[in-house]
């Protein structure tokens, strides 16, 4: 089985946000057999900090949790505080009409896509050769297992939407805080949220970048992602090169 290296500068541009989710690949050993994402050796990543930064990074989930009358779901942003438990904490808000926020006690999973985009058969070598080539669709995803929690606390929700509003205004040319609206409206939109809290039990991550296939494949495939005109196929693309160490594929 190849090893190839992945890396993790946080960048702006498209064809540099595909590095930012590429993290150092490694084998590690098969599933324990706990139920989950389905995930070959060669596209395993179980190391957490490079788990951590992709939450970071991708920020959004889809929050599924389990009840009574079947699936909850939820699609929020979700922040992580790394240093509480094992695997680390996350954080987010709903409305308190949602549904959601009288699953306390759920069993949730908390899913994070990164980078994704469709491989065409017609980019690997075979297909000149032999013809035996299918199509396949390349992606990073990071689950998060655990039960779901939910507060209310006027002080906690409103330190919550402090840490999210500067989480995602740290890129703004000009921040903007939440002191700056005023207090009658946050204290308003305080009491028409509830807070979730889900402390990670288990995290599993899947970077599906072409690991098992060979170099002239994977070269295929960049020069076919190239060739998109897509932002999604380039982020892939860049990816891909940071996973295989490599500034350009020609």
């Amino acid at each position: 089985m190849e090893n190839i290296a992945h890396k993790w500068p946080p960048t702006k541009a498209a064809d540099q946000l595909g590095a930012m989710f590429a993290a150092r690949f490694s084998e590690v050993s098969p599933s324990t057999g706990a139920s989950g994402m389905y995930t070959p050796t060669a596209f395993r990543e179980a190391r957490l900090p490079e788990l951590h930064a992709a939450i970071d990074a991708i920020a959004f989930a889809s929050l599924i949790s389990t009840t009574a009358t079947g699936l909850q779901v939820s699609h929020i942003p979700l922040l992580l505080a790394p240093e509480e438990g094992a695997c680390g904490t996350l954080y987010g808000h709903v409305a308190r009409a949602n549904a959601h926020a009288a699953c306390s006690g759920a069993s949730s999973l908390a899913i994070f896509l990164g980078p994704q985009a469709y491989i065409s058969a017609g980019w690997y070598t075979g297909k000149q050769t032999h013809g035996r080539e299918v199509p396949t669709w390349n992606y990073i995803a990071v689950h998060a297992h655990g039960t779901l929690e939910t507060f209310d606390d006027p002080a906690a929700l409103r330190r919550l939407l402090v840490q999210l509003t500067e989480r995602h205004e740290r890129a703004m040319p000009q921040p903007w805080r939440l002191d700056e609206a005023p207090v009658d409206d946050i204290d308003r939109n305080l009491a028409a949220i509830t807070g979730l809290r889900l402390p990670i039990d288990r995290l599993e991550g899947k970077w599906k970048l072409s690991q098992n296939r060979n170099e002239a494949d994977r070269e295929g495939v960049l020069y076919g992602l190239d060739g998109m005109a897509d932002e999604g196929s380039r982020t892939m693309a860049a990816a891909m090169r940071a996973a295989n160490g490599k500034g350009t594929v020609r």
